[in-house]
């Protein structure tokens, strides 16, 4: 009975360190990362965050402050040549305090962006200084199709959507964005910035990109041909993308009539040819001269309403017609992508749009069928140097892209 009794207290006590040992199983616990900012460690201070307020000025936030003796206005005439004369409503700034009973103002930091700073130093004699927190960049090279207009389209890839605004601005003389399509391909590589590399601060630059159009892979370089030269995109053979002329006068919108030899005016409601290519938006929406020129008319007619023709050369001229307002005069020199006027359903109009005109030696031509020179082309001595600099930028969007649309 003993040998029987001992087993089985032992065997208890084996079960019981068994669950004991279950139920006080220890995670790993993630070790504590102090916070970092500005250059300074925040658990070495008391630190109190606070914000513009509308009434504040550096001496009114100065004034709030355990100053250790010193006086506010002293502090300000000293940092005077060094800090900003006013403070912006709602930006951020932080104290930093001595971690004692006295709790004095070491360190004040005004941050008027999200990059720069100003510090006033208070632990021995004033200083007043701007600094800049560190920036990192990161490449990225992303591939998808659209599923919408482009900027929804870059959302939905949490892609910063103000990226669109470059892509459409490099691509305008060779994609008519009116006529992509849901499905369309694109790979597109560039840099995003990050404040103290965690904090994202948006697409710093396009490297590369392409986009099919037409069953056709468009692509898009940067590369400087002259040192001190300005950035150009260019395809892959070297072809500069900016054209003469833009693709259209607006932007993201549809067209809902093209350049015909018969078609039933909605207005008239009789047959008669249309000579212009209908670009439907918004009343209101700004309409951008297609190409550089002097503007050669600019007034009023029953039929086209408020409109402009603008000469580009002794070979081209456009028209812009039914606007809501025109803004600019007869005479006037205009740039390439310069707005003229704003969207309106003035003359004979059944809804606000513009109808773009193109004239080439004098006769209405259709602007989408015409081909037009490049400009900036580049020089054959740069070829090879662009060609060298282009091909890891090109494998990796082609890789980019096979991986995403043949898995």
């Amino acid at each position: 009975m003993r040998k029987i009794a001992l087993f089985l207290i032992v065997l208890f006590s084996l079960y019981s360190c068994k669950n004991t040992q279950e139920e006080f199983v220890i995670e790993d616990i993630e070790p504590y990362k102090p916070i970092v900012d500005y250059g300074f460690h925040f658990d070495q201070f008391n630190v109190h965050f606070d914000t513009i307020d509308r009434q504040d000025t550096f001496e009114k936030i100065l004034k709030k402050q355990n100053l250790n003796g010193k006086k506010a206005s002293e502090i300000l005439k000293i940092i005077k040549d060094s800090f900003p004369t006013s403070v912006v409503f709602k930006r951020p700034y932080v104290c930093l305090r001595s971690k004692d009973k006295y709790n004095k103002l070491q360190y004040l930091i005004y941050q008027p962006n999200r990059i720069d700073y100003y510090l006033v130093d208070l632990t021995d004699s004033v200083v007043g200084f701007k600094k800049s927190r560190p920036l990192t960049f990161k490449v990225r090279t992303v591939a998808g199709e659209l599923t919408g207009p482009l900027t929804k389209t870059l959302r939905d890839l949490k892609i910063d959507p103000t990226l669109s605004g470059k892509l459409t601005k490099v691509f305008a003389w060779s994609i008519d964005f009116f006529k992509s399509k849901k499905g369309d391909k694109f790979a597109l590589s560039f840099t995003e910035r990050y404040i103290n590399d965690t904090i994202y601060d948006g697409v710093d630059s396009l490297r590369a990109a392409f986009f099919e159009y037409k069953g056709e892979k468009i692509y898009a370089f940067p590369f400087i041909q002259e040192r001190g030269g300005k950035v150009d995109y260019y395809n892959d053979q070297g072809k500069a993308l900016k054209n003469f002329f833009l693709k259209a006068p607006l932007k993201f919108v549809h067209i809902t009539s093209k350049f015909s030899k018969n078609r039933f005016h909605p207005v008239q409601l009789k047959w008669k040819p249309h000579k212009g290519t209908d670009y439907a938006a918004p009343t209101g929406t700004p309409i951008m001269t297609t190409a550089a020129g002097v503007v050669e008319q600019a007034g009023y007619t029953a039929g086209n309403g408020n409109f402009v023709k603008v000469k580009h050369d002794k070979t081209y001229a456009t028209q812009y017609l039914h606007m809501s307002r025109i803004l600019v005069r007869r005479g006037q020199r205009v740039k390439q992508g310069e707005v003229i006027g704003k969207v309106g359903s003035t003359g004979l109009a059944s809804g606000p749009h513009v109808c773009y005109r193109f004239w080439k030696n004098g006769v209405q031509v259709d602007a989408l069928k015409l081909k037009l020179p490049n400009s900036q082309p580049m020089e054959s001595r740069n070829l090879p140097r662009f060609k060298e600099q282009i091909r890891p930028l090109k494998r990796a969007l082609d890789s980019v892209a096979e991986i995403k649309f043949n898995k």
